[in-house]
């Protein structure tokens, strides 16, 4: 492979979510040709509402984009969850933190899409619609991805897998999770209960969650947690009866419910934990949710997506051979995924789960010691993505989030 010039490979990038989106301009940005490949007739997002952590926007910030981010979405100070007697069981600040300042950002994946995908049809990048990817073969030190259609792409120096969860390309491994989400995004109240700078949630016990994420410019995402085999009686039943449950548990979202006419408005997420053992073999790599993935009680996924975005751009610029710098990529970001993927296995039941045990230690011991320094400090940096310091090794820092316009850091 010495024949290789590892400064300009031909780079084919399968995804156009974030992962994909920022790796496509870092890497163009880093003199490499990139082609993107999307399955749809027209790139889109799926899905509703998001949080952008200090994570997401160090690598935000390098692309030219926080400014930009901040004014799309809302600014979030507070993460807040009280159970079904009004206890306090969550209280993350972002004041909390050593960076003055900080705070996360709720937004739409459209809002985010829209940011990325403009700025790839900005540079000039290529993007091949109507390329659903089926596999990927090794031909002659080339990486060839084959569609759906029966197609192929041309031969690529590189393949970078960025189709998130259902990746055919990655390893079967990991578990689905019995808990999903069903979403909805709504018209912010004129009037209400409800804090723009707040993400809120309600439960009863680990069973039942419904939360409200606000994403600026006049709109939230509202969330219901539902386990995946109880949807189909929730689809038979009606909104009627489940409209009773939510209003039981948080009654001021009545205002929240009545924008709900119709079960189509409401959208089904399925999660899964996982982690590919082997995100890096030869000629291609995973990253994102191809990589790992969990649910979204930490709200780390668009972040950590970011993160490896970013580790790999820096491995293919520090790298001396292929090989080396995948192998960089992966040293880069391994630690802080292995420990994500930890907590949030661990802390997800204590939100999500039939048994009762986990809540009444969430309630009766985890939340009386969460508000005592400086584990209100620690508790902050886990839900900012920060814990484990993962912005150092990669040479970013935390956005100054003072400033009126963040400009590109050189």
């Amino acid at each position: 492979m010495n024949h290789l010039d590892i400064a300009h490979l031909d780079i084919g990038i399968a995804g156009c979510g974030p992962a994909g989106l920022a790796c496509a301009l870092l890497l163009h940005r880093g003199g490499h040709r990139v082609t993107l490949y999307e399955q749809f007739d027209e790139p889109r997002p799926i899905g509703s509402g998001l949080m952008i952590q200090p994570t997401g926007l160090a690598v935000l910030d390098r692309l030219g984009l926080a400014a930009r981010t901040i004014a799309a979405g809302s600014r979030v100070e507070r993460l807040l969850g009280l159970n079904e007697n009004g206890k306090m069981v969550l209280d993350a600040r972002y004041a909390e933190l050593s960076a003055p300042g900080t705070f996360g950002i709720g937004i739409h994946r459209a809002q985010l899409f829209d940011l990325l995908y403009g700025a790839v049809l900005a540079a000039g990048i290529t993007v091949r619609t109507q390329s659903q990817v089926a596999r990927c073969t090794l031909d002659r030190e080339k990486r060839i991805l084959h569609f759906a259609d029966g197609t192929a792409s041309a031969p690529h120096d590189l393949v970078i897998d960025a189709l998130g969860l259902h990746s055919p390309l990655a390893e079967a491994t990991g578990r689905v999770l019995d808990y999903g989400a069903l979403w909805a995004t709504l018209d912010w109240p004129d009037s209400g209960p409800f804090d723009p700078h707040r993400l809120e949630q309600r439960y009863r016990a680990a069973r039942q969650m419904v939360g409200v994420l606000p994403l600026g410019h006049g709109k939230l995402a509202f969330f219901w947690s539902i386990k995946a085999q109880d949807l189909p009686a929730w689809q038979a039943s009606g909104l009627d009866e489940w409209k009773h449950k939510v209003l039981a548990l948080w009654p001021e979202c009545a205002c929240l419910l009545e924008q709900i006419s119709d079960a189509d408005q409401l959208t089904f997420a399925r999660y899964a934990h996982r982690t590919v053992p082997h995100p890096v073999s030869t000629r291609m790599v995973q990253i994102g949710d191809a990589w790992h993935s969990a649910s979204p009680q930490l709200g780390q996924g668009a972040n950590m997506a970011l993160l490896d975005a970013w580790a790999l751009s820096e491995g293919l610029r520090l790298g001396t051979t292929l090989p080396d710098a995948l192998r960089q990529y992966h040293a880069l970001r391994a630690d802080h995924v292995k420990l994500y993927q930890f907590l949030t296995d661990w802390l997800t039941p204590l939100y999500q789960s039939d048994a009762a045990l986990p809540a009444a230690v969430r309630d009766r011991l985890l939340a009386p010691v969460s508000r005592i320094w400086p584990v209100t400090r620690i508790q902050s940096a886990l839900v900012a993505g920060l814990f484990g310091a993962p912005l150092p090794l990669l040479g970013l820092d935390v956005p100054d989030y003072g400033k009126h316009t963040i400009t590109h850091l050189p």
